[in-house]
């Protein structure tokens, strides 16, 4: 063996030696493309432990392993790294994706590089292929481009070193018009998103510092010519190991479209609120207490705003029957609206109207409020009453009526008008469930007592209670009552009508 060919061999060695334990992966090929020699990185980085599985040559790799660009493109088999350095071509930072043939499922990144050995004439020797694994880094980088891309927020991103957009996602795409190709590529001056900014010398100069520009308003210029309202932030950021800024944006023009509209909104509520001619009120479901009222309120009423205005209900008191409030904002806060409840309304000079309301909740600045209504039917009530009365005074004795006459007579009271939640049958003792059925048969109140064996006093009494609990005032009302709530059908028709 000749001196030459030893020492070629012995620095090869040497050199395998060295290389043995490195990281990056290295693979040996001789001038006619064989494959001689892998370091175990090598061999990991393709899924494999020996180095025949990586071919005996450039043509056999290319049969075992697939490669593709980072785009997704195939990498034709003559443009293989394997294949260039074979031609003795050097190339550095080619990135391909590695795929075994027999194994799908398995995907490396490679950073490849060539070099070629020559001799001591400077003639090529050797051809060496060195590759590192940015499996991982790649992995987090898509993970990154997917979720950019995702992101519904309008962004850019710049690359510090030259201050050109490097990546840009749909959302700003759509939101200013331009292309994709009319943003990367661009350096900050051709496309200024800082030009407007209401703090445009502060963002200016953390974008040459690298460091965050904080939020800010700023006029975007768009595509087709017009501009934009938007809030502005930047961030610093590295990106392919380079200093980069991500800029991200808020579209003001919706939120400004919503303020107008709410605005309106607003306007329109106040003055129906303001000019109706019926009297509403609004107050805090929490407390009761009355944040505005209508000229109408004011007037029907008689009070002035000064008197009601951050009042509460209770203090008000311009509800007759303080039971008939508690009900009706108890029934308010469980069902959350009401519709046509007959109240008596007070007057502040103590003169009394009958109203139907009818309430329904609201948020008012993110708190839930309710909103009464107040419709004045005086005039309906004295009519119902003054039938109501015309037949009392013709029929004193309930035992007249027939079931048609008090059908008629409920149907009078309730004029198709729901009322809030009353007393319940349940609420009347024994005794005076047994003088209510005698009521309803149509027996006085000494017949009453012949039949109960009491005192004609002890009797009026019960009667009384009686009344009081029903809140009925009259015989024929506590009838009424009883035969809405279908009580007492063996007592049906009363006495006389049989």
């Amino acid at each position: 063996m000749s001196q030459d060919v030893l020492t070629t061999e012995t620095s090869r060695r040497q050199l395998q030696q060295i290389i043995t334990g490195l990281s990056d992966g290295v693979i040996l090929l001789e001038l006619d493309q064989t494959i001689v020699w892998a370091n175990d990185a090598a061999l990991a980085m393709h899924g494999i432990e020996r180095i025949g599985e990586l071919g005996a040559n450039a043509k056999d790799y290319a049969r075992r392993f697939t490669l593709r660009y980072r785009n997704n493109h195939p990498v034709p088999v003559d443009n293989y790294p394997i294949n260039r350095v074979a031609r003795g071509e050097t190339f550095s930072d080619v990135w391909v994706e590695l795929t075994p043939t027999d194994d799908e499922e398995h995907t490396w990144v490679h950073r490849v590089r060539s070099l070629v050995v020559t001799d001591n004439q400077g003639e090529p020797e050797s051809l060496v292929l060195i590759m590192a694994d940015v499996t991982e880094w790649a992995s987090a980088e898509q993970r990154f481009e997917k979720t950019f891309a995702a992101n519904p927020a309008p962004a850019v991103i710049c690359r510090l070193s030259d201050l050109r957009y490097i990546k840009v996602n749909p959302g700003f795409l759509e939101m200013t018009g331009y292309a994709r190709d009319q943003v990367v590529g661009t350096s900050t001056y051709e496309l200024d998103i800082l030009d407007q900014a209401e703090n445009k010398d502060l963002a200016k100069q953390r974008l040459h510092e690298g460091a965050t520009i904080p939020q800010m308003q700023a006029q975007l210029q768009l595509a087709d010519g017009g501009s934009k309202q938007v809030i502005v932030a930047g961030q610093p950021l590295e990106l392919n190991d380079e200093a980069c800024m991500l800029f991200s944006f808020v579209d003001m023009e919706p939120r400004h479209k919503a303020e107008v509209a709410l605005r309106q909104s607003e306007e329109r509520f106040a003055k129906a609120f303001r000019l109706t001619p019926v009297p509403i009120l609004v107050c805090a479901a929490a407390d009761q207490r009355v944040l505005d009222v209508n000229q109408a309120f004011l007037d029907s009423l008689a009070y002035s705003a000064d008197e009601v205005l951050g009042q509460t209900l209770a203090q008000i008191d311009f509800i007759q029957d303080k039971r008939a409030r508690a009900r009706l904002l108890a029934a308010l806060e469980k069902n959350g609206r009401l519709d046509r409840i007959d109240v008596q309304v007070r007057k502040k000079d103590a003169g009394l109207i009958e109203c139907a309301v009818s309430a329904d909740t609201v948020n008012i600045q993110d708190s839930p409020c309710y909103l009464l209504v107040l419709m004045d039917i005086t005039e309906r009530k004295r009519t119902e009453l003054e039938l109501v009365s015309a037949i009392e005074e013709v029929m004193k004795d309930a035992s007249w009526f027939s079931r048609t006459l008090i059908e008629k007579l409920a149907n009078v009271k309730n004029v198709n008008s729901p009322q809030l939640p009353s007393a319940s049958f349940t609420d009347l003792t024994a005794r005076e469930r047994g003088v209510l059925e005698l009521i309803c048969e149509g027996l006085a109140d000494k017949e009453i007592a012949a039949r109960l064996k009491l005192a004609p006093n002890t009797v009026r009494n019960h009667v009384a209670t009686v009344y009081s609990k029903l809140d009925v005032h009259s015989r024929s009302e506590a009838i009424v009552w009883a035969r809405e709530r279908g009580l007492f059908s063996s007592a049906w028709p009363p006495k006389g009508q049989r």
